[in-house]
């Protein structure tokens, strides 16, 4: 059973609430009144309940609920009126009761007061329901307390600090613990602490010497040791006290703890004291308190409330005056037959009360429909990501889940990411990938064998009874090379099966279980197991090895432990025949250094090797060997022993007696891990950078795995241009640093050479792979369009700083900051500082921090740069980070459910986040802003025509509607289709939200509502209200029935004004609606048909015959809507009410279309060329699925290489090992290591790099090491096709129809190969260097032989009879980063094509290919000059050209009449170079929304 600990109280009802909450936990700690004063100390006593009771402590009952079946209704109710809004409609209601002010019956305002109120109920109902669920399932679990003696069965609730607890294999601990003894030797025992740090590695915990042999209940029973400690706090890693026990006092510190939230592990049982419990345990201390989020919109809108109450104020005080004045001067003339009302004697009270009574009247300009609405529209989109079938996995059977209903528009404005590591980017499995033994690399097999089958895993378990099922290797050359007994491979895996700390637990014969302090270790051991080197058991001094079926025991001499420092360990050992050698493995820039100088060239090949490796992202580690003489190991062991029995520094004097005899080693090999990313973590990162949105990696692990980790997901790459290392332990250390990094960025933007070296510590700085940060190919200059955007969006933030200079620098740098040198930065006079460097930075790391620090970081970039920002984590230690954010994401995986139970949002991956923000988040801001103008909008046209009637009736507060009109209008006229509008609503389809991710870009600045968009809301149906009031006036006041009859009555008027505005409002959404469902239709029209049903139905005589009083105007509707100057006076203000915004728009779509809008038009316009392109073909198609993988390119990279000893979270295991403390094989587990195999992206990009037959591959070009290509999909009969690599993010696009033959020479940088259809072809084409593409030839068989392509080609595509001439390729110049290939569909020219000179082409174009491509597919290209040569940016002079291409955007030359070039056009979709690589958070503004020069089709 998982820890579970629900959320808390929101902020709101803190002042409220929180008296009750903090009674209600006193109550439970036993009655006792509140503890006075902060804690200074605590003193605990064991078994002596009386005595620290006497402290009042806190019980261990955990409360989060809010109500109970007494409170719930008045405490509800309290809440709900602290809402402005329904203080504000409760007053409305007060003041209708009263007859002499009222002109509107109470149930226009009571009846969606009630429902308004109830709904909420119920929704805080059901919340507060499962938090007592929840607390209930955590109060009532069991645990075993010592009381006089004897184990009992407790619930946690009653568990009292000082108890004695019994805790048992597997179990969580109940709070934080003493531990004083356990069932393993020595009092140790193991934990997982998962839920605290996210840690899944195993931690060693060892009781006092003194309690360790009280394992007996009845020794335990007479144990009275008292506890003094620190109050409690907030730090997991950190703990101090005494004990004082028999007279004697002894130091206590974290070793010594259990914490709450830990499981027990491998350990039968063990007995600790509570000395923290429930709300004082480090757990919860750590995990925040709840703040009730409100949305910007919210806040926005209840500005925009008061502003327009205040308003209505003025509207009733013109009104007042008028009133006051009329009176005064006609008024009185009808005193002697028309007297005033009773109460009612001067005009002064005449004006007072007619003041409240237009309040009334006018109050629908707010209506409380608005809040109802909104409401509802979030219920749905809540809906829609519940039932979003792409954010479920199968795998785990769990779907996205929105667990609360107000943040839905907030995920359509978020700028800053903070993310978990262990868990939410990783999987925390390691698997052995690869590795180079003497200078000969293993492990690079094709996806795609000789046979074209895909190659199958080695069986190991075939020769080897005691492998491990879970290792996928596929390259067979390998266990040939050990199995042959070829010596270097066999020493490899000795090394491997001896140099490490793993622990094995063979419960029965060959079923070993290895217990790894972290993964790296785990997987390497498994590694050495799988080929022959099978780790059996160690003690103290020996090590048992099955080599190749033949048991070896070693005696180990020494281990020379692993730590950050040394970033390597080593082993002594000897052997049978009494050979001394030392095992080393380590990170190779440590290792290398001491090598014996004969190593050179193996050294130089193996750091090639290892540079394929860290390419590929994988975690290195070279391992070398050394032997030792008799007389050298026992000189050394002299040292050895004398430094380790050193009283003071001690561990330097045993660092330096370790470099002492690691040295002359002589290399062997290096090995490759990988660290299991989740799924789509890279391709996520990418696109959600593409969409401006920075991502902050907080991880409780150390420095290096986080850097790693870092490289993995792509955040960090070599093509960086520095990345910054902030490791300060003081104040000035760290604002040192950051200001030279702050002078090295400004540095390289300027273009100035920067030294290395200079005034930077070595740890400081990371090189890579670029020559030690020499700025080639920077900087950029700082871009216009990019500045006027930051100044733009710091114009939308309510005091927001404007842009600094670090925010317009060109260049792409990275932070990564520890947790000693975050909290010096987190103080009040380095905040600044801290923020100005990170948010400079496109990526930021922050390593050792603390959950707190978490969400102090989170809180940091809230205050100071007033983004929106969302927290993502998986663990208990991510609660107060996901608490503290804006949104709050919860990912459901390894680490229990605290994360998912504290958060706004949960999936299971990471790489749903993508559609959560760009699609269902985009799309709810959309909509919600949508709603808000419409819904303001219809509501001053309705309301303000009471305004200017009131200067026609003498200001007597009458209305011009009926009550009914006015009642219903906002609930059902109008109601339903603004909700349609609001819930389905969409201006892109889902997969151009995910193809041009800076569509997401409004959101974030914060344009589709904001104050000027409401200012022109109210504007707009401010001017609808004088047409709807001024021209029925002006017309009816003269007009006359076909019987002579004028036609200037109350009742025609106000049906002509209702009827005009009903139908404006209904065309207005109409015009408003961008995407139409057969609801909208229902609605809009159907509100329309129940407008005129009700009206008819209220003016019938049947009504009233039964309601004579309340229904007067019998037939008067049908009378009004008979007349036609009735529907002409309808007509025409509906024409000047809607010809305005219609022309508006027009010029606002030719002026200044918006992005979505070139998006929207851009696929219209390939709509209809495929309509005019005829339907024999079938086009080819883009990949939605291969956006992610195939547009990544894998990293070009230089070095940058990464120890796999990274993933040691902490000092090694050795001097535990040979003290021999923990040695009793039988529970020696520390961590169960999942080998399990599944591919990450790369291996994907891998298994698709070759679709090769042995007939043609003799045929192609070289391998190109240059990166991952994509293989081909092969539909209808059989194909047999030979791809060399296509580097870069390369596609071979898909082959239909006969079987074709193909050979092609290697392309690099971003090519495409297109479909070919028809009858056989065979073609051998020369290379295509640097963006070329081959397109498809359709038709008879066709045999060509064309020269080389100079940089960039394009081969054009002939449907039809064959060409009756060979096609010659004339002299092009280059074209820059990607090529345009047009299609022709026809008869074919009569003459030879050639491809004449053409001008670059820059950044972006597209492969054209059958007219008739589906709608996944869009692309932004340049257009076919006459000759059918590909032209693009400004020499794009001739017909309209299709495009297919994932990520790109299909136009033509009418695109010229909404005024946008193609390339402005393309520059709105993915910005210029140089903002691309600023605003886009990456160097790709190519038209892929993740790399750029990439076109996928399948």
């Amino acid at each position: 059973m998982n820890m579970t600990v629900p959320k808390d109280i929101p902020d709101k009802w803190f002042p409220m609430v929180l008296p009750l909450q903090r009674k209600k936990r006193n109550q439970v700690a036993g009655g006792i009144k509140k503890r006075k004063g902060k804690e200074e100390e605590r003193k605990v006593r064991a078994n002596d309940r009386e005595y620290n009771e006497k402290f009042q402590y806190a019980s261990n009952c955990i409360v989060t609920s809010k109500y109970n079946i007494i409170t719930f209704l008045p405490v509800n109710l309290f809440e709900q009126f602290q809402e402005v809004a329904n203080t504000y409609f409760l007053f409305l209601l007060i003041l209708q009761l009263i007859p002499q002010i009222s002109s509107l019956s109470w149930f226009t305002t009571i009846v969606p007061l009630v429902l308004v109120l109830s709904i909420t109920a119920v929704k805080d109902a059901t919340d507060d329901y499962f938090r007592h669920k929840s607390d209930n399932q955590v109060n009532n679990r069991q645990s075993q307390v010592l009381i006089n003696g004897i184990v009992q069965k407790e619930k946690w609730m009653n568990v009292r600090v000082g108890d004695i607890i019994k805790l048992e294999n597997n179990q969580f601990v109940a709070a934080d613990l003493l531990l004083l003894s356990s069932s393993e030797p020595h009092g140790l025992c193991y934990i997982e602490t998962a839920e605290l740090d996210g840690e899944t590695n195993m931690k060693v915990r060892q009781s006092l010497s003194v309690t360790s042999e009280l394992g007996d209940p009845n020794n335990l029973a007479q144990f009275d040791g008292e506890v003094v400690c620190e109050p409690p706090n907030n730090k997991l890693d950190r703990f101090c006290g005494t004990l004082y026990w028999r007279e004697s006092k002894y130091s206590l510190s974290n070793q010594n703890m259990l914490l709450r939230g830990c499981v027990l592990r491998n350990t039968e049982f063990c007995y600790g004291l509570v000395i923290f419990a429930g709300p004082d345990t480090k757990l919860m201390q750590n995990s925040g308190r709840t703040k009730f989020k409100r949305t910007s919109i919210d806040r926005l809108m209840n500005t925009l409330v008061l502003w327009i109450f205040g308003f209505l104020v003025c509207m009733g005080v013109i009104l007042a005056v008028g009133n006051a004045v009329w009176e005064l001067e006609v008024g009185s003339l009808f005193q002697s037959f028309l007297p005033w009302d009773a109460p009612v004697n001067n005009f002064l009270f005449s004006a007072f009360l007619s003041f409240w009574s237009y309040v009334i009247i006018l109050n629908t300009v707010v209506p409380i429909s608005l809040y109802v609405s909104v409401e509802v529209i979030r219920l749905g989109h809540s809906y829609f990501i519940n039932w979003d079938r792409r954010m479920f996995c199968s795998r785990s059977n769990t779907p996205a889940e929105a667990r609360t209903t107000t943040l839905n528009e907030e995920l359509g404005q978020v700028e800053y990411i903070f993310s978990d590591k262990t868990g939410t980017l990783t999987q925390n499995i390691m698997t052995f990938n690869k590795c180079s033994i003497s200078g000969h690399a293993y492990g690079d097999v094709d996806p795609v064998g000789a046979q074209g089958k895909r190659p199958q895993p080695l069986d190991f378990s075939v020769w080897n009874p005691l492998a491990d099922g879970g290792l996928c290797f596929y390259d067979a050359s390998l266990l040939e090379a050990v199995k042959t007994g070829e010596p270097a491979a066999q020493e490899f895996f000795r090394l491997l099966s001896l140099c490490h700390t793993v622990m094995s637990d063979e419960k029965r014969e060959g079923a070993l279980v290895y217990k790894a302090q972290s993964p790296d270790e785990g997987a390497l051991v498994t590694a050495a197991r799988n080929f022959g080197y099978v780790f059996r058991s160690r003690t103290p001094g020996t090590i048992t090895v099955q080599e190749m079926g033949r048991p070896v025991t070693y005696t180990l001499l020494a281990i020379l432990d692993f730590n950050n420092i040394r970033k390597r360990m080593s082993v002594i050992v000897r052997n049978p025949e009494g050979r001394i050698r030392l095992y080393c493995k380590g990170a190779d820039t440590v290792l290398f250094e001491r090598l014996h100088p004969c190593n050179h060239d193996l050294m130089n090949i193996t750091s090639d090797h290892l540079n394929e490796y860290a390419g590929d992202g994988l975690r290195t580690l070279a391992l070398a060997y050394r032997d030792l003489s008799e007389e050298e190991w026992e000189e050394w062991s002299e040292r050895y022993r004398g430094a380790g029995k050193a009283a003071d520094c001690r561990e330097d004097r045993l660092a330096a007696t370790y470099e002492e005899i690691e040295q002359d080693m002589m290399l062997l090999g290096a090995t490759a891990i990988e660290d299991k990313l989740q799924e789509g973590v890279p391709e996520t990162i990418a696109i959600l950078s593409l969409a401006n949105i920075k991502i902050w990696v907080l991880t409780g692990d150390k420095q290096e795995t986080a850097v790693n980790i870092g490289y993995s997901c792509k955040m960090l790459t070599d093509d960086m241009t520095e990345i910054f290392i902030i490791n300060g332990h003081t104040v000035q250390s760290v604002r040192e640093e950051l200001r030279r990094a702050r002078e090295r960025m400004v540095a390289h933007s300027r273009g100035e050479k920067v030294d290395e070296a200079e005034g930077w510590p070595q740890a400081c700085s990371l090189g890579n792979g670029i020559g030690g940060g020499d700025p080639v190919g920077w900087p950029h200059p700082p871009d216009k369009d990019k500045q006027e955007a930051q100044g733009k969006q710091a114009k939308q933030r309510k005091g927001a700083p404007p842009p600094s200079l670090l925010e317009s620098i060109s260049g792409e740098f990275a932070l990564v900051i520890s947790g000693h040198s975050l909290a010096h930065a987190l103080e009040g006079d380095m905040e600044h500082e801290f923020v100005e460097t990170a948010c400079a930075c496109r990526a930021v790391i922050c390593c050792r921090v603390t959950p707190l620090q978490k969400a102090q970081v989170v809180e940091l970039i809230k205050r100071h740069k007033k983004a929106v920002t969302l927290a993502i984590g998986d663990g208990a230690n991510d609660v107060s980070m996901i608490k503290t954010a804006h949104i709050g994401v919860g990912i459901s995986g390894q680490e229990g459910i605290q994360a998912v139970l504290s958060s706004d949002y949960s999936f299971s991956q990471f790489r749903f986040l993508q559609r959560l923000l760009l699609v269902h988040g985009r799309w709810s801001y959309l909509r919600m802003c949508r709603f808000l103008c419409y819904f303001f909008y219809k509501n001053f046209a309705f309301t303000m025509v009471h305004f200017w009637f009131g200067f026609f009736c003498g200001f007597s507060a009458q209305t011009v509607y009926d009550q009914y009109f006015i009642t219903l209008y906002n609930i059902v006229y109008t109601s339903l289709p603004v909700l349609a509008m609001g819930i389905f609503d969409q201006d892109v389809p889902e997969q151009r939200s995910l193809e041009y991710p800076k569509l997401y870009e409004p959101g974030q600045l914060n344009l589709l509502f904001n104050k000027r968009e409401f200012f022109i809301c109210i504007a707009q149906g401010i001017y609808t209200s004088v047409v709807l009031f001024f021209v029925p006036y002006g017309v009816l006041a003269h007009a006359t029935q076909s019987t002579g009859v004028p036609l200037a009555d109350y009742q025609t008027f106000a049906v002509t004004t209702a009827t005009a505005l009903v139908i404006v409002v209904s065309v207005q959404i109409a015009l408003d609606t961008g995407y139409w469902t057969a609801i909208n239709h229902f609605f809009v029209w159907g509100s329309l048909g129940s407008y005129f049903t009700i009206l008819f139905t209220m003016h019938s005589s049947l009504l009233f015959s039964f309601f004579p009083k309340q229904f007067h105007f019998l037939g008067s509707a049908q009378n009004t809507l008979e007349q036609p100057v009735v529907w002409l006076t309808i007509a025409l203000a509906t024409v000047i009410c809607i010809a305005p915004v219609l022309a508006f728009r027009f010029l606002k779509l030719d002026l200044k279309p918006q992005l979505s809008d070139t998006v929207r038009y851009t696929q219209l316009v390939r709509q209809k060329k495929r309509k005019l392109g005829g339907r024999d073909g079938r086009g080819v198609g883009v990949s939605s699925a291969g956006l992610g993988v195939g547009a990544l390119g894998r990293l070009g990279r230089s070095g940058s290489r990464r120890s796999g000893y990274a993933f040691a979270h902490q000092e090694g295991f050795g001097e535990l090992i040979t003290s021999g403390k923990n040695m009793r094989l039988s529970s020696l587990a520390l961590a169960t290591f999942a080998s399990r195999h599944s591919s990450s992206w790369i291996d994907t990009l891998r298994k698709k790099k070759h679709a090769s037959n042995a007939n043609s591959a003799a045929n192609a070009s070289p391998a190109s090491n240059n990166g991952p290509s994509n293989s081909s999909s092969h539909q209808g009969t059989p194909t047999q096709a030979a791809a060399p690599p296509l580097s870069n993010s390369t596609s071979l696009n898909s082959h239909q129809g006969t079987p074709t033959q193909a050979a092609a020479p290697p392309l690099s940088n971003s090519t495409s190969l297109n479909s070919h259809q028809g009858t056989p072809t065979q073609a051998a084409a020369p290379p295509l260097s640097n963006s070329a593409s081959l397109n498809s030839h359709q038709g008879t068989p066709m045999q060509t032989a064309a020269p080389p392509l100079s940089n960039s080609s394009s081969l054009n595509n002939h449907q039809g009879t064959p060409t009756p001439h060979t096609p010659t390729l004339a002299q092009a110049p280059p074209l820059s980063n990607s090529s345009s290939l047009n299609s022709h569909e026809g008869t074919p020219m009569p003459h030879t094509p050639t491809l004449a000179q053409a001008p670059p082409l820059s950044n972006s174009s597209s492969l054209s290919g059958s007219q008739d491509s589906p709608a996944e597919e869009a692309g932004l290209a340049a257009t076919a000059a006459p000759g059918g040569v590909a032209t693009g940016d400004d020499g794009l002079h001739g017909g309209p050209t299709s495009h297919t291409g994932n990520g790109t955007l299909a136009t033509s030359l009418e695109a010229g009449a909404e005024g946008s070039s193609p390339r402005a056009v393309q520059e709105a979709l993915f910005g210029s170079k140089e903002a691309g690589a600023r605003r886009g958070g990456a160097s790709s503004p190519g038209p892929s929304p993740i790399i750029e020069e990439s076109s996928l089709t399948e």
